[in-house]
């Protein structure tokens, strides 16, 4: 495989090809329902409050004292713990769905039977045919259904892809995104932690994982292999994970954890030269090192794990006639990867 990064072909989907969703008047903004009172939730509004074209409206949560609670904290006029009478609201224009994994479809569902657009974390859900099932009923409705996945969004990705010819024929790659939650101890202690229920759909592929695996597929494509060895907790779930995505020519490696932390970064190597990266999430400080020594350092002076790109890109979709084909397929790729290892996996 050439090291310019090219995609090739991605699995087939329920995408209904082609066209835009129905848009917003350009004169106003996105106005945004959240369901989530997560850190992750929070890391969006800052992210809305610095991109133009959408807002926050308002906030729900079961709870409806945490709900009113936490749109004072971002600054939204609403707030309720009755989602059905928010998802009616005609001044609600999408929905943000940052809830536990499990819950996701579900709300995604509702949002796009009462017309609203839906920016989903990831992973967007947690089975790929439910993903084709969703991204059609999207495309019946005229609303976009959006997964929000930074390492596609982020500026250290694409200055990754502007560097990928440097290093010419691509051999090799090792991916790496592992990082020990401060969770784990409680897990050790026998106590529940969503993040690492199986029924909540948690685990080190869907909160780590994805990442790796979806850098993976934007920077090269398919693969035409996939193997994989997932180590599992007291939980039930996997804590880390290897898998192995094989090309023509190439390999490319993906480490993911939940309950050790690595200082490596992550390397490409060609023939020509190798690329390490601090950070495969969000680079932002890249090195290029040519088969002859010689060195040059890359930098981006930006915040690390911003979701700016995503959002900017979830707005781009609705405000204009951009096309969010490929932006769907890739999702329901990364989840047939995940289906993949998980059929082959290999307990170590």
């Amino acid at each position: 495989m050439a090291g310019g990064g090219a995609s090739g072909p991605l699995p087939a989907t329920g995408v209904c090809g082609g066209g835009s969703v129905g848009r917003v008047s350009s004169t106003s903004d996105i106005r945004v329902l959240t369901i989530g009172t997560s850190m992750i939730t929070g890391m969006f509004a800052d992210a809305v409050r610095d991109t133009d074209g959408i807002r926050i409206e308002a906030v729900f949560s079961r709870d409806l004292a945490k709900a009113r609670s936490y749109a004072a904290g971002i600054g939204a006029p609403l707030a309720g713990d009755d989602l059905d009478a928010l998802l009616s609201r005609v001044d609600i224009d999408a929905v943000y769905v940052g809830s536990p994994n499990s819950a996701h479809a579900a709300q995604v569902r509702a949002a796009i039977t009462a017309g609203k657009h839906v920016f989903v974390e990831k992973p967007a859900v947690l089975a790929a045919a439910e993903w084709d099932e969703l991204v059609d009923a999207a495309s019946a409705a005229d609303v976009l259904l959006f997964e929000g996945m930074r390492t596609e969004y982020d500026p250290g990705t694409a200055l990754v892809r502007s560097l990928l010819p440097e290093i010419g024929v691509l051999r090799s790659a090792t991916l790496r995104y592992q990082s020990r939650s401060s969770r784990y101890d409680k897990v050790l202690a026998g106590e529940y932690v969503n993040m690492f229920a199986p029924e909540m759909g948690g685990g080190a592929v869907n909160d780590l994982g994805v990442y790796v695996i979806r850098a993976a597929l934007t920077l090269f494509g398919e693969p035409e292999t996939v193997s994989a060895t997932l180590l599992p907790v007291r939980s039930g779930v996997e804590g880390a994970g290897h898998i192995v995505l094989g090309y023509d020519g190439s390999y490319v490696a993906l480490d993911f954890s939940k309950i050790t932390t690595s200082r490596l970064p992550s390397e490409l190597q060609g023939e020509d030269g190798t690329l390490t990266i601090d950070h495969i999430a969000s680079a932002r400080r890249v090195t290029l090192t040519r088969r002859n020594g010689e060195v040059s350092e890359h930098h981006l002076d930006l915040p690390q794990h911003s979701l700016l790109g995503e959002v900017a890109r979830f707005v781009e979709l609705i405000s204009t006639d951009a096309d969010p084909t490929r932006d769907q397929a890739l999702t329901g790729a990364v989840l047939r990867i995940i289906e993949s290892c998980r059929s082959s996996v290999t307990s170590a």
